[in-house]
């Protein structure tokens, strides 16, 4: 990794006035999730049903139990822990060195590393609700349930993850454009910038753009930096660089 591009992006962090970063199913591959779109990703699973059909808000009406079935096993992690990525970005956000942290992901990791005001874009596998009567249900009870989890007045219970068909809830929607807007350095991490609309509200920010992915994205001529690798270790270096910064200011 470009230890100059690490150094410069600290340098870019400690000047801002209102970073933000915006990531994708990259930052918690190294927390053990796969994620979507890579040659290890959820969408090369080879199977009678393709996995976008499965997860779609038609399908889950029609086939709650092959949905549950899918979704259990392939996109709930409850064991995974927040890694490198995911402390920096908690740790920055307490040293008053970012703003927010608008996410694609639905693992909840950023909460769990302590990060406070975080946008989830996609929902969030912690949330579950009756869609009869609303009642809220944690990741444990729908877990343990055989088959499709059902309500005590016996409606079936819905993740809050938004799937395909399913349109973006609209006010967190609004407030992740607000931050983006706002922010004069947008840190872009783990995403190939493919999944729309999110996709497309990184190209309202009208500061800084940072790159950081292992392959390249649709964006990296308009980004300032750009650098190649695992986010997490990028994350592990730029704090250290950080630190390395603040001890040596009077």
């Amino acid at each position: 990794m470009d230890i100059n591009a690490i150094k410069q992006l600290a340098r870019m962090i400690s000047a801002s006035k209102y970073p933000v970063f915006f990531g994708g199913a990259g930052v918690s591959t190294q927390s053990g999730i796969p994620d979507f779109r890579s040659d290890q990703g959820l969408y090369q699973e080879k199977g009678r049903i393709p996995p976008e059909e499965i997860i779609s808000h038609s399908f889950f009406l029609s086939n709650p139990e092959m949905f549950y079935e899918f979704y259990t096993t392939k996109m709930v992690y409850p064991q995974a822990k927040p890694n490198a990525c995911h402390l920096a970005l908690a740790r920055l956000e307490e040293m008053g060195r970012m703003k927010a942290v608008i996410t694609q992901n639905i693992d909840g990791l950023h909460q769990a590393a302590g990060s406070k005001n975080v946008l989830e874009l996609h929902g969030s596998v912690l949330r579950n609700r009756c869609m009869c009567c609303g009642k809220a249900y944690s990741l444990e009870r729908v877990m343990a349930s055989a088959g499709a989890p059902r309500c005590d007045c016996g409606g079936l219970i819905k993740p809050d993850v938004v799937l395909y068909e399913e349109a973006l809830d609209p006010d967190v929607t609004h407030r992740a454009i607000r931050e983006i807007e706002k922010s004069d350095l947008l840190i872009i991490g783990g995403t190939s910038l493919t999944v729309y609309p999110a996709a497309s509200y990184v190209t309202l920010c009208s500061g800084k753009i940072v790159i950081i992915n292992k392959s390249p994205t649709m964006m990296d001529r308009q980004a300032d930096l750009l650098i190649t690798g695992s986010i997490g270790e990028a994350f592990d270096a730029v704090m250290k660089a950080i630190e390395e910064q603040a001890s040596k200011e009077p």
